[in-house]
């Protein structure tokens, strides 16, 4: 029989009775086991407890070097399973392209974190074979959230990243390495694999998180902790793209329901069977298709070809950090969100600064303006259904256009219920048009069906001076938000004349500097003081939806 490790023997010994000892043990024998167990404590190396009983290392397979590369960095949610009980989603991933047009090379391992990715030395040999142009897709989270540095009896774990992703760290000596270490924030492991990546040429992608079989109130869990929102962060202020497999699957998991979801994850809550790997795997492949990557679709098998694209993922748009909170939705233009929402060209919209002025443990702020939308096109792409579906009561909905309103995509003027037969110059198809104040208020209504509390903004002021003073417009897009605030019985901030106040103030010169562009696109100072002036104007209503928000002295 193969003898027992000491620590232990002592454990059965002490703690289960058998032919060979009582509960009547001495303690003189106890103590001379838990001494000799400290001493094969001391002296052995600890024993880990892999993410899973089959956890074996990625096989290092040759790379065709004439090949470009996707590379897949993550945990046992993506890493080679057991087979068709537990597997991870990049082993299917793999049918999606065709092998003789791009490498694909999964080095996900079970159990590690974006800490001991990086610490054990997976991410070193994954660099070591990167090459320009090549994608690496990065996908942490699950093991993060673990012990930092483990403490005796074993099974042992020291994986766990600081929460966050701030420079925080802790000095530790690794009960598992037997070596001193600097134990860092989630986010500065996910930026070092980032900016790595990045410094040879190749592309990163970041990943949310896959789905664990939880449920509450008929919905599935969507994500664990906040790995999500970090890993949006960290893509965001790295202005890399990010697909978000936690909210996708979860929309498509809520319309299959638990109990054909259950059948994917026969193991535990956290991985799935072939099945799910593959399902998983499919709604990344559509991330990338949407991400618009040029070279990528001469990549794919015809498995590949066949999905759809998850059109918005180029985006990156953002979700609730936190789903049980309130939300702040905002919803207009490039002047609210520009591009990806990452500065591009130095230009930011007030809906970046917003945040700022909340706090963000009692709401989430929600950023889904488009650039290039007006009032009907927001609608009309389905930028507006994909906030109506995530609605629920208490939230609330900042709703501001006006400046894509014009030309042959503007709706007909005013706020009536004229319609008229137009032609859209890109389809060549005729559909009915109809009034500006009337999309409006097909927002308006939306909103306040789901429980939601909806205010109207008037348009940002451009940069165009008269005779001293910013020009206002008169008869158009803002006082057609008013009136149909008006009208409706809803909030209304007069952002176009609060902001126009602020740079009649300040004047030209001073006001120069708050634009990136000619006249129409905010820098990061000039989106900040708009953000503070979208403030200035909620506190100055007479019931402040986000009042219960506001950081002090905000």
């Amino acid at each position: 029989m193969t003898p027992l490790p000491v620590a232990a023997e002592v454990t059965r010994l002490f703690f289960l009775p058998s032919p060979r000892t009582s509960l009547l043990t001495s303690a003189a024998t106890f103590l001379a086991f838990a001494l000799a167990a400290v001493a094969q404590e001391k002296s052995a190396a600890p024993k880990t407890l892999p993410d899973l009983a089959n956890n074996p290392a990625p096989a290092v397979a040759a790379i065709n070097a004439a090949l470009p590369t996707i590379f897949i960095a993550g945990d046992s949610t993506a890493a080679r399973g057991a087979g068709a009980r537990q597997q991870g989603w990049a082993v299917p991933f793999a049918d999606y392209f065709d092998p003789a047009k791009v490498n694909i090379v999964n080095r996900a391992r079970g159990g590690r974190s974006s800490r001991t990715f990086i610490t054990e030395g997976s991410w070193d040999r994954l660099l070591a074979d990167l090459k320009k142009d090549d994608i690496v897709l990065m996908q942490f989270g699950h093991n993060d959230g673990g012990a930092l540095n483990d403490e005796p009896p074993p099974p042992l774990r020291a994986r766990g990243s600081i929460p966050g992703l701030g420079e925080e760290t802790k000095e530790i000596d690794n009960v598992l390495t037997r070596k001193h270490e600097v134990v860092r924030t989630f986010g500065w492991y996910m930026r070092k694999m980032v900016a790595d990546a990045k410094a040879k040429g190749a592309t990163p992608i970041v990943l949310s998180l896959t789905l664990r079989n939880r449920w509450e109130d008929g919905k599935i869990e969507r994500g664990s902790g906040r790995y999500g929102q970090w890993s949006f962060d960290v893509a965001k202020d790295a202005a890399v793209p990010f697909i978000d497999l936690t909210n996708r699957m979860a929309d498509e998991f809520d319309k299959l329901g638990e109990e054909k979801v259950k059948a994917l994850y026969p193991q535990d809550h956290t991985h799935f069977n072939a099945e799910g790997a593959d399902l998983h795997a499919a709604m990344v492949v559509a991330g990338l298709k949407g991400l618009r990557l040029a070279p990528l679709a001469e990549f794919l098998s015809e498995k590949g070809k066949a999905v759809t694209p998850e059109r918005f993922a180029w985006l990156r748009l953002p979700s609730a950090a936190n789903p049980k909170l309130p939300s702040v939705f905002l919803v207009g233009d490039s002047t609210v969100r520009t591009g990806r929402g990452d500065g591009g060209l130095g230009q930011w919209g007030w809906g970046e600064y917003l945040p700022a002025h909340l706090d963000l443990a009692k709401v989430n702020v929600v950023n889904r303006a488009v650039g290039g939308t007006g009032v009907r096109s927001f609608l009309d792409t389905g930028y507006w259904d994909l906030v109506v579906a995530k609605l629920k009561p208490g939230d609330v909905v900042m709703i501001q256009f006006g400046h894509n309103d014009n030309g042959a995509r503007a709706p007909l003027k005013g706020i009536g219920e004229e319609v008229e037969e137009r032609e859209n110059p890109t389809t060549k198809q005729k559909s009915p048009m109809h009034t500006w104040g009337w999309y409006l208020r097909r927002y308006l209504n939306d909103a306040r069906a789901k429980g939601a509390t909806p205010v109207v903004c008037s348009l940002i002021p451009r940069k165009t001076w008269k005779d001293g003073k910013i020009a206002r417009t008169s008869d158009s897009h803002a006082d057609w938000a008013r009136a149909v605030a008006k009208a409706e019985g809803v909030a209304f901030v007069d952002l176009h004349e609060i902001i126009a106040r602020r740079y009649d103030e300040l004047g030209p010169e001073k006001v120069n500097a708050f634009f990136a562009d000619e006249r129409v696109h905010t820098s990061a100072a000039g989106a900040e003081l708009n953000a503070a002036c979208v403030v200035s104007g909620l506190k100055s209503l007479p019931q402040n939806p986000v009042a219960a928000y506001l950081k002090p002295g905000a």
